[in-house]
């Protein structure tokens, strides 16, 4: 069993910012040279959020959409209180949706659907450079 570990740094809006990082994630593991095992792509932060969407024009417009409706920017949030930077929704946010996603592997291929992407979902108030892990595990 061998474990490879390499960081993707992502420069991104904040406030609800989508991007596909599937082609990132493939290609550590196309030069991980790994035939079969299990994939983790971590963001560092507590922030942004790391899932799986169809990425298209459609989704990256209605995410925003329903999160501004359960999680609203301009709510009171006792967070805002104790630090002041106001991003109290971008740490929910994150909670909900969660850091990390993991997915298989098998021939040196991610096993993900045709309509299905890996994406960061950046949820602070401001721009960032986002690092996130991806760790392989296998052989």
């Amino acid at each position: 069993m061998k474990i490879i570990t390499k960081e993707i740094i992502i420069s991104t809006e904040g406030n609800c910012d989508i991007i596909n990082i599937t082609e990132n994630v493939q290609e550590i593991l196309r030069a991980g040279k790994l035939k079969e095992g299990n994939c983790c792509v971590f963001s560092i932060g507590s922030t942004a959020s790391i899932t799986t969407i169809e990425y298209e024009p459609g989704l990256i417009k209605d995410i925003p959409k329903i999160l501004d409706k359960l999680i609203p920017v301009y709510s009171r949030y006792n967070h805002n209180d104790t630090w002041g930077d106001n991003n109290g929704h971008s740490h929910i946010r994150s909670a909900m949706i969660g850091t990390s996603f993991n997915v298989p592997f098998v021939k040196n291929e991610l096993i993900l659907g045709t309509w299905q992407q890996i994406v960061l979902i950046d949820f602070d108030n401001r721009r960032r450079d986002r690092r996130i892990i991806v760790q392989l595990t296998g052989e």
